[in-house]
Order: structure tokens, then sequence, then C-alpha cells
């Protein structure tokens, strides 16, 4: 009874110390030994061990995806610093204008993420933009936050097959798929979450014309806008788009070639190359990273000038996101070690209903408890998944559906991407969360259930034998 009482206390406590703003290296050590303690667990064993170098050790996954982080946070860097996102923003901008602000929001911060750029890199981009957006179109502040949640946050971080996202390649390596396993009903759940997503926050925009309610400008809104000056010497956004083709086509190319030819029979270098980036979900995409900022030196002269310098500021802005990712884990690989952990796996593996269900539910509510859909699917991945593909779920299914439910319930109000989010923009829970809960939690949980159902419906998923 203690234990589970610990367990809800550490928890309710890392809810309570992220929304206060405490270092999450801080707020995760402290929850740590509060689960530890009142479960009979070994101070120095937890510190020492669970936290840090378990199977699931915070420092263990930093170790594991240190490379992906390190070449996604570089090549974010160099399409910020090069202005080549910029400048694909503002083409898509003058494309579909002010009217469509919602849609210019998502539809860019969808094609970013989905070619590579980290999420925080997006939002730093987007913001200072939208500004001059919502001043013209009268737009609410938190319908641009939604909307902007819906392209980064939502279907190309889990559902859309082939993206380097970091869910895409922890799901990849535990169970041996590749980046485009369960593409189909990726893409299945992606249009749900872009398409309810949309017309949730165009619903919302119609309310607040009907009610007054518009753009209010604050402190924070001067500051960043001033970081969309200088647009002339943003490169045309064709060649922006190469170094983003250049990464989805290294990660697209081997896929294709695979599947028209038989390279494994051979002995050629070509063969090799290819059955190498089939094997190596985490090499392959990194590799596909940097040949994409290698893309932009080559491309953009302005970057050429300090190429060294500005690598060198993506190494560092890789440090902080994939430590914040790893002290959650390490939360969270504490928590494993507990006997209501157990309790809870063997229930939710024994309790009567669908396995894929089982497998929404299993994911929901790891992720909810680390407030990370990467942090919740790692943990999953480690400890749950064995059991379901002993079921007889298919790896390829698994892998995306999965995938696909780490991003719901991990956006709660805890979660680091939500407070990072809000931050960036100058608002508060209070003003913006609502809207944020309805299109990063509610609107993926629906699309998670929905592909869960039309799976069932074909009777895919699971081996006919078991």
């Amino acid at each position: 009874m203690l234990g589970n009482l610990g367990l809800l206390a550490g928890l309710a406590l890392l809810i309570f110390m992220a929304l206060r703003g405490i270092n999450i290296f801080i707020a995760s050590l402290i929850c740590a030994l509060v689960v530890a303690l009142t479960n009979g667990l070994l101070v120095s064993q937890t510190l020492l061990e669970f936290y840090p170098f378990g199977a699931l050790g915070a420092f263990t996954f930093a170790g594991k995806f240190f490379l992906l982080f390190l070449c996604g946070a570089i090549f974010g860097k160099v399409m910020a610093t090069s202005q080549a996102a910029k400048s694909i923003a503002l083409a898509i901008t003058r494309s579909l204008g002010v009217k469509h602000t919602l849609l210019v929001g998502m539809v860019v911060c969808a094609l970013l993420t989905y070619g590579g750029v980290v999420v925080f890199v997006v939002v730093f981009t987007m913001y200072p933009l939208g500004i001059t957006l919502m001043r013209e179109a009268n737009l609410p502040k938190r319908l641009w936050v939604a909307a902007t949640s819906i392209g980064a946050g939502t279907f190309t971080m889990t559902a859309l097959p082939g993206t380097p996202s970091i869910h895409n390649v922890i799901a990849a390596s535990s169970l041996g798929t590749d980046l485009f396993a369960g593409g189909w009903i990726g893409i299945f759940a992606a249009l749900v979450m872009a398409g309810l997503g949309m017309w949730y926050v165009e619903w919302e925009w119609k309310k607040a014309k009907l009610t007054g309610e518009g753009f209010v400008e604050n402190a924070q809104d001067l500051r960043m806008e001033q970081l969309a000056d200088n647009t002339t010497e943003a490169p045309p956004w064709i060649m922006a788009m190469v170094p983003m083709v250049v990464v989805l086509g290294t990660i697209m190319l081997p896929r294709l070639l695979l599947g028209m030819a038989d390279w494994s029979a051979g002995d050629s270098l070509i063969g090799k190359v290819l059955l190498f980036s089939a094997s190596q979900p985490i090499v392959w995409p990194s590799m596909a990273l940097i040949l994409g900022s290698l893309t932009c030196v080559v491309l953009f002269p302005r970057l050429r000038r300090n190429a060294a310098q500005v690598f060198g500021q993506g190494a560092d802005d890789s440090i902080m996101p994939l430590l914040n990712t790893a002290a959650v884990i390490g939360f969270g690989g504490v928590v494993t070690q507990t006997a209501g952990f157990a309790h809870f796996a063997q229930w939710i593996l024994n309790v009567d209903m669908p396995p894929l269900l089982s497998v929404f539910a299993s994911v929901s509510v790891v992720s909810a408890i680390v407030g990370s859909s990467s942090g919740g699917l790692q943990i999953f991945m480690q400890t749950l998944a064995p059991k379901y593909l002993e079921m007889g779920i298919e790896p390829e299914i698994l892998h995306r559906i999965a995938a696909i439910a780490a991003g719901g319930l991990d956006s709660l109000p805890h979660c680091g991407a939500v407070i990072a989010t809000l931050m960036i923009m100058g608002l508060t829970h209070k003003e913006a969360y609502k809207n944020l809960f309805v299109v990063t939690v509610v609107i993926p949980v629906i699309a998670c259930l929905l592909s869960i159902a039309v799976l069932m419906a074909m009777g895919v998923g699971v081996n006919p034998t078991t």
C-alpha cells in the first residue's frame, strides 16, 4: 500500500515541480528518491544503477540516442542560421495568405519537422513570423499555438512513416523494424490528426470572432518579432527545400531500391549499403541529417563563412533536449523497479481486452507518468513490448500503434514540450492549454483508437496462429 502511494506521490510531485518550472534533473531525482524510499529500494542502487545506468537508465538512453539528437540539432541549426527554414515558411505564407493563417502554421511546421528540423527550432522559426500573420488576421495567440502544435507535435512526430523523429527510431531500434513500418496505418492516423485538428482550431477561430476575441500583443511578441527581420537575406524557397529533400531522399531511397530488386541476393557494394541502411535505424537517419547539413553548407554562402561554429552551436543545442528526455526516462527506470509497476504490467497484460487496445492503454499510461512520448515509448519497448510480440502482434503494427499511442497522454500539463512552447510564446497554461489539450491529447487518442478499430476490422496486426 505504501509503495503504491509513493508511486502516486512521486508522479504528483513531478507534475507539480514541472509546472512550477523546477529544473527537470532536480525534479526527476527528487521524485525518484520518493518512489525508492516508499518502495523499499536501496538509495545507493537507485542513484547509481536504476536511475543512471540500468536498462532504462538516463545515461543508457542518452548514450544510445546521442548520435541522432546531435545530428538532428545540427541540421536544425544550419537550417535556421542559413534562413532556409524561414524562406520555406515565408513562401508558404505568401501562397496561402492571411485568411488561412492557421493552415499556414500547421503546414509549415509539419513540413519542417517531417523534413528533419527539430521541434524547438521550428517553434522559434515560426513564432516571429506568425506574429505578423496573427496581427493582420486578428487571430488569438492560443489558436496559433494549437495550429503549430498540430504540425510540429502530432502526426509528423509519431504517425508518418520515414520520418527521422526519435519516436520512429526508438520503435525501429527496439523491434528490428525500419522507419517505414506500419506505413499505411500511420498515414491514416496522420490524416485523422491533421483533419480533426484543423477543423477544431478553425471552429474555435469562428467562435472567437463572434465573441470579439482577437490578437493581444505582449512584450514577448515585440522581442520575438525582431528575429523576423532581414528576410531579404533568406535564400530562394526552392533552394531552401533542397537540404530537406536530401534528408528524406537519403532515408527513403534505400527502401525504394530494396523494393525494386533483391539486392540482398548479391554481394555488390550497393547491396551492402542498402542492407546496412535497413538494419541501422539510428545510424542511417543520422547520416541523412548530416548529409542535409553539409548540403546547406554547399548551397548557402552565409553559412560557409562560419560553418564550423554553426555546427558547434548545433552540437551544444543537442545536449539539453537529450538530457531532459533522459532525465524523465531515468525516473521511469526507477518506477519500473517497483512492485506497483510489476502489478500494473501484469494486470494490463491479463485484462480482457483486444491486444492492440492493451498496447494503447499501456503506452498511454506510461507516457502520462513521465510526461514524455519518447520517454514513455522507450519504457514500453524495454518492459512490455516483448510480451505483446509473444501474443502474436506483428512487429510492424506494434511499431506504429505504440508510437502513435505515445503521442497522446504524454502532453499533459507537466509535459516538457508543452511548458517550453508556452514559455517561448509568452502564454500560460490557463490561457492556452485547453486548445493544446484538444489537439495534442484528445485528437491523437481518437486517431489511435480509430486506427486500432480499422486494423481489428481488417483482421490485421495479430498472427492467425495465436
